[in-house]
């Protein structure tokens, strides 16, 4: 292992591999900051590149692009409430109260180091574990997915504030909406009200998209402010940032620990792996204020999300496994250029195995870099108007939100979720608890039946599973012993709302194969009762609704209108010129868009009437 380790370390050496990866680290850093992007679409648009490469710089440009996307996603995610990728929409949590305390500097420091840490540490685990980690891999079946998605699931409770039960409904509503669509069990059409868009169901990105950034923008275009207020904090902003965590190292560790065995499991993605490590932070650090602005919930899961790539690698290069997405895309390169794996990888091959540790090490440190080179200028973006800035976001939210199906759907989706996620930012009812639902609510659904069909209910008596649902237990009980003081008996009429849902959604079932019913009658039934239970719960505390901030989905609403008719680009043209009313920022905003996503990124733009570009 020693003599492999040294010689993979030799090939970067060679002034053509470092150039390579700095390439697809750049690469990488840049799709991260572009929400709805991401490592994923990069693979997909430079794989034909990779193919064409000698193997082992095939090899490292890929690791160096895939590595650091979680390293950069942070920068909108902190600077302005928007998840550069699913995996930092728990950064927005307390990165973004961060930026609006003048602290992006701080928040930006600690995300970038915290990142740079958990990659490392995810690249040293998969140096030292893959024979150690194999018959744990292997001994991870549906059972086990399933308890881990449960016990995903009982983190709501932590997620929710002093109600969790209020957090526990909101997070069935999103199962519910997990559940649209077409049944891999009994190829039902759920919920789909004869629209095709719906068939495959509601889309992840552009629904986790809106329900966390279009909120925040309405909420700072309401004040026409700045988004920090006017101060700043400076470079020695990224350096306090660098200390908490070094004074948080501990915390540090075990996300990186967390984010990396996680990543190792098939199936469990970053969109999970975040919320567990922030709802891990938020469970042991003492004395913590997670959620409005604390430091500890910018490192707790920004050391998860780069570590998990490491442990990604352990199944796919170990059994063929992919363990992520994008691993699917990376077998593919393997593949092409003869590598298989399984045994091979760690015998004949093992020499490859560590050229991808050592990419994956040298490539977060490279990214880590490049962002605190240019953290400080970034931070000064919260001192420019949201008058400016929120045409501008809203427009690369536009692009990034048709990457999934290129329909106008998904548009659609963006804004009926930024609707949903401000009303319920006003009702203070937890967005968070409503994504981690829509999230793990396939997957359950999924690795129940799996279970189900293969063992009976054998499985249940299970070691691994039996240690997990006791985990799970402790997790939803000892919420309510510490929130039972801040109970207030009143009436919480959203409450009733949801009982209508569940009900409306429980009827709805009647001509359904049994199949298709079992787990959206579970999900019904608990919401209702527990629903029920909540309407006589008075709200924690409730905003006055401020109905003329309404006044910007009807910008957006038209922008979808005339995307339909002339396009989406020269649409986002037009938005940007008519609600700044500065057409210098229009044109610079609108080349840059056409050589990006036109003439580089080549991006399929959705049918359009009159198609202009």
């Amino acid at each position: 292992m020693i003599e492999s380790g040294l010689e993979a370390l030799t090939h970067f050496t060679e002034l053509k591999i470092l150039l390579f990866l700095t390439f697809g680290v750049v690469i990488g850093l840049v799709l991260g900051v572009i929400p709805g992007l991401g490592g994923l679409t990069g693979l997909s648009l430079l794989l034909p590149l990779a193919f064409t490469m000698d193997p082992i710089v095939s090899i490292v440009f890929i690791m160096g692009l895939y590595a650091v996307t979680t390293t950069s996603d942070t920068i909108p995610a902190v600077l302005f409430g928007v998840p550069g990728t699913i995996g930092s929409a728990a950064t927005i949590m307390d990165g973004f109260p961060m930026a609006k305390k003048g602290q992006a500097g701080r928040a930006l420091g600690a995300a970038f180091f915290a990142s740079a840490i958990g990659g490392i540490f995810g690249a040293l685990l998969l140096a030292v574990s893959i024979p150690i980690l194999q018959p744990v891999v292997l001994s991870i079946g549906s059972p086990q997915l399933f308890a881990i998605c449960i016990f995903s699931i009982s983190l709501i409770a932590i997620l929710s504030g002093n109600l969790p039960i209020k957090g526990i409904v909101v997070g069935l509503i999103g199962i519910i909406l997990s559940l649209v669509g077409e049944d891999a069990q009994g190829s039902e059409l759920r919920w789909t009200f004869d629209l095709m868009y719906l068939y495959e169901g509601i889309p992840l990105l552009p629904a986790v998209i809106g329900l966390f950034a279009i909120p925040e923008i309405v909420d700072l275009l309401s004040n026409n402010q700045n988004i920090s207020g006017g101060k700043i904090d400076t470079r020695k902003g990224q350096l306090r940032g660098i200390r908490d965590v070094f004074n948080n190292w501990f915390l540090v560790l075990r996300c990186s620990a967390l984010g990396s065995v996680l990543g190792s499991l098939p199936g469990i993605g970053s969109a999970v792996i975040d919320w567990l490590a922030y709802a891990h932070g938020k469970r042991t650090v003492k004395n913590n204020t997670f959620g409005e602005g604390d430091v500890r919930g910018v490192i707790a899961p920004e050391s998860a999300n780069n570590a998990k790539e490491g442990g990604a690698l352990i199944p796919t290069i170990s059994f063929g496994i992919p363990g992520s997405a994008g691993m699917v895309l990376v077998l593919s390169v393997f593949y092409m250029h003869g590598y298989v794996p399984g045994p091979d990888m760690l015998t004949t091959n093992l020499s490859v195995t560590y050229t991808m540790v050592w990419a994956l090490t040298i490539a977060n440190i490279i990214g880590a870099g490049i962002c605190f080179l240019f953290a400080d200028q970034l931070a000064k973006i919260t001192l420019i108007r949201m008058s400016v800035l929120a045409p501008l976001i809203m427009s690369t939210l536009f692009i990034g939100a048709i990457q999934g199906s290129q329909s106008y759907g998904d548009l659609i989706c963006l804004v009926a979720f930024g609707f949903v996620g401000w009303l319920m930012k006003e009702k203070n009812l937890s967005r968070p608890a409503l994504a981690l639902g829509f999230i793990l609510g396939g997957l359950i659904e999924r690795y129940y039946f799996r279970s189900v069909s293969s063992m009976g209910y054998e499985w249940l008596l299970d070691p691994i599973v039996l240690c997990i649902f006791a985990i799970t237990l402790y997790g939803l009980i000892s919420p309510w012993f510490k929130s039972k003081l801040y109970i207030v008996w009143g009436f919480d009429y959203t409450m009733f709302i949801f009982f209508g849902i569940f009900v409306a959604g429980l009827f709805s079932m009647s001509s359904w194969t049994h199949i298709s019913t079992v787990f959206p009658t579970l999900i019904c039934v608990t919401g209702i009762i527990l629903s029920l239970i909540s309407v006589s719960l008075k709200p924690e505390k409730e905003l006055d609704m401020k109905w003329e901030n309404t006044s910007f989905f009807m910008w957006l609403l038209g922008c979808l209108v005339m995307a339909y008719i002339i396009g989406l680009l020269p649409t986002i043209l037009l938005f940007v010129l008519m609600y700044t009313r500065n057409w210098k920022i229009a044109l610079i905003f609108g080349v840059f868009s056409f050589i990006i996503f036109q003439m580089i990124l080549n991006i399929n733009w959705p049918y359009s009437v009159y198609q202009l570009i």
